[in-house]
């Protein structure tokens, strides 16, 4: 069997318009440049940890939303990576983009390992053996001698990028965490795009299918898995040099359950849905920080109404809404 693929494989749903390719086009674009302008007028580090759970949530829906994977051991990756990095520059001494590139390969050779003992499991066994190796994870992290245990690893030196951007200054830093999320999320956006993504999106939507054409699903699954685990490696790598800190936080079982959180409150399966979810859920941890555990509880009740009054979540829903109008239009 070979794994070479049609552009657009049996199965796949159909692919975007070219109004609506247009139209994202244009709004990312746009977003670009308003981030461009937004550390001068919103603090930038608030900025750069929403970029971070970005890229986070956008990783995992490339899992989720266009493989049909539920992983519910995410954290490992993320965590994992960040405290290779931060173990990297603050003990060996590494130059920033040395540990980010550290942190990148150890979560994309986690998620091989992982990826090869749950690949062959589907549905809640996938999501449960995801879940019993992220606890695996925590443990080893709360044990080991070189991750600080409870402490972590902190104050991570911000030593300067190539030997020559100063990220000790935090306007420097954003502009690199800006780029880095960029590139994320355009390896995110191409991987969709690509014959590969609409081979994922033919697993998604009727897995026997695939395989009776002839495509290895193993395998196209364990390559989503292992790029999926890369990209939250490098969110978890360049959160380490915003807050020059890992912790057991990163590697916890409510940090998976946080991201698929992102990922249904914005629209899973849409590119912009996870960016938008990171952004809600982050905003409501920074500016409702004072109601202590309240923070839960609403989280939970947008969570409720999302699920309830907006399944396809709030991009999803602003999606089917323009849809809807273009087919009355076009009728």
């Amino acid at each position: 069997m070979s794994t070479s693929s049609p552009t657009h494989p049996a199965g796949a749903p159909a692919a975007s318009g070219s109004g609506s390719s247009s139209l994202g086009t244009i709004f990312g674009i746009a977003a670009v440049a308003v981030l461009l302008v937004a550390p001068f007028g919103v603090y930038p580090v608030f900025l750069m940890k929403v970029m971070c759970f970005a890229l986070f949530a956008c990783a995992f829906n490339l899992l989720l939303g266009y493989t049909g994977l539920l992983s519910f051991g995410h954290a490992m990756f993320f965590g994992g990576s960040a405290y290779v990095c931060a173990h990297t520059i603050k003990v060996l001494g590494f130059s920033p983009e040395l540990g980010i590139l550290a942190g990148v390969v150890f979560a994309a050779l986690l998620g091989l390992l992982a990826g090869l003992l749950a690949i062959r499991r589907q549905g809640i066994y996938f999501a449960m053996v995801t879940l019993a190796l992220a606890q695996m994870f925590f443990f080893f992290c709360l044990q080991a001698p070189f991750t600080g245990g409870e402490d972590g690893l902190q104050a991570v030196p911000r030593r300067a990028l190539f030997g020559i951007f100063d990220l000790s200054k935090d306007i420097n830093l954003y502009y690199v965490v800006l780029a880095i999320f960029v590139f994320g999320f355009l390896v995110i956006y191409r991987t969709i795009h690509s014959p590969f993504g609409q081979v994922l999106k033919a697993i998604r939507e009727n897995e026997p299918r695939a395989i009776s054409l002839g495509y290895r699903v193993n395998q196209y699954k364990l390559m989503a898995f292992v790029l999926s685990a890369a990209l939250a490696g490098l969110a978890g790598s360049t959160k380490v040099l915003v807050f020059q800190l890992a912790s057991l936080t990163d590697v916890a079982w409510q940090m998976s359950g946080e991201v698929v959180l992102m990922t249904l409150v914005g629209g899973m399966g849409t590119i912009l849905g996870p960016v938008v979810g990171a952004a809600v859920i982050v905003t409501m941890q920074n500016y409702l920080a004072g109601l202590g555990e309240w923070v839960l509880v609403i989280q939970g009740a947008i969570f409720v109404l999302a699920v309830s009054l907006f399944r396809r979540g709030f991009v999803g829903e602003i999606i089917a809404v323009m849809q809807q109008m273009k087919a009355k239009k076009a009728g």
